[in-house]
């Protein structure tokens, strides 16, 4: 079975992540480059400018990490030099441009995988392969908390896109992918409470949304910034014969019993800790895609359905009023468009 040969763009903490389950976790895959300016460990292997990187003859799928504003640009370049590509989300803030790159690697016949990682938890595949097996009954409501320990820099701020974008974009992928239904309509509202700088990024912090599905079912997502005691990560799944839900993953599960009360471990401090199987779970089924040459678990249009529920979020808090979701494929998206590519 032959070696993909992959280079990474982008070394930050989830560039780190992806280099070092392609070198150390995951076979049939061969990491020949990196390329990152501001990166100067020696990793084994050398550290190129992007555009050598995807234009290296040898190079057959590139690992996109660096920041949201460059995504679209080197999907873009990618598509145009054959390259596949795995790019962490989101595609770009511009529906436009991701319209534009969507149709390029279209046209160029690569692949195209978003790093929606949640989906490869293994306690969130459990609650989907149940609903799929029936075992909830009717799914009638889906709730999920995703709950960060502390709200990023203003630099980060003012280039992320605004948390919709940035944070629950993942819990808008989430409702999708868990109950295999599509969004109808949303309804939010949120503030900032937590951080000056959220405020001074003209961003929030805290938020409930409300998602309506095309069946009339529904989900509940609840968002903030700043949660004292760790990365919250829970959801809940309620229907016609039960309920089944996934807690908060603790370094250990002691519980300490005396006169004060009982106490336990703080739920892992972040997403790197909390989410480690997914991240090498995720990679492992982008590699054997492209070794067996089968379609990817996620394409992109998964990450401009989840982007179309971020944008309808963002209009609902702006209106104070629900939004559906073809208000904004038809003004954003077209409706030309949204019939020929999102809908198959």
């Amino acid at each position: 079975m032959k070696n993909i040969k992959v280079g990474v763009i982008g070394m930050g903490r989830i560039g780190k992540i992806h280099f070092d389950n392609l070198k150390n976790q995951i076979e049939h895959v061969e990491v020949l480059a990196i390329s990152d300016p501001f990166f100067t460990k020696n990793v084994g292997v050398p550290n190129i400018s992007s555009e050598e990187l995807i234009q290296h003859k040898d190079i057959e799928a590139v690992i996109i990490c660096s920041p949201t504003d460059t995504h679209a640009d080197y999907i873009s370049l990618c598509a145009k030099a054959g390259k596949h590509v795995f790019c962490e989300k989101p595609h770009d803030l511009s529906v436009n441009r991701v319209l534009e790159t969507l149709q390029e690697v279209r046209d160029s016949g690569v692949k195209l995988m978003l790093g929606f990682n949640r989906r490869f938890d293994p306690n969130f595949q459990k609650i989907r392969s149940l609903v799929q097996q029936g075992e909830i009954g009717d799914v009638h409501l889906l709730k999920i908390t995703s709950r960060d320990p502390a709200p990023p820099s203003l630099e980060y701020l003012k280039s992320s896109g605004g948390m919709f974008l940035d944070m629950t974009i993942h819990d808008f992928d989430m409702a999708r992918f868990i109950m295999g239904k599509e969004v109808g309509e949303v309804y939010a509202v949120a503030g900032a409470f937590t951080s000056e700088s959220v405020q001074e990024a003209n961003d929030i912090d805290t938020a409930v949304i409300t998602l309506k599905y095309e069946d009339g079912t529904m989900a509940v997502i609840d968002n903030s910034r700043k949660a004292i005691y760790g990365y919250d990560q829970r959801l809940e799944i309620f229907g016609s014969k039960g309920m089944a839900k996934v807690d908060n993953n603790k370094p250990d599960t002691h519980v300490l019993y005396n006169e004060y009360g009982a106490h336990g471990a703080l739920p892992l401090n972040f997403f790197m800790e909390r989410y480690t199987m997914s991240y090498k779970v995720e990679m492992q089924k982008f590699i054997e895609a492209l070794v067996d040459d089968q379609p990817l678990p996620i394409s992109g249009i998964d990450g401009l359905k989840a982007m179309m529920i971020a944008l309808a979020a963002q209009l609902s808090i702006a209106e104070n009023r629900p939004v559906t979701i073809k208000e904004i494929s038809e003004e954003k998206v077209g409706r030309e468009y949204t019939e020929q590519i999102i809908v198959k």
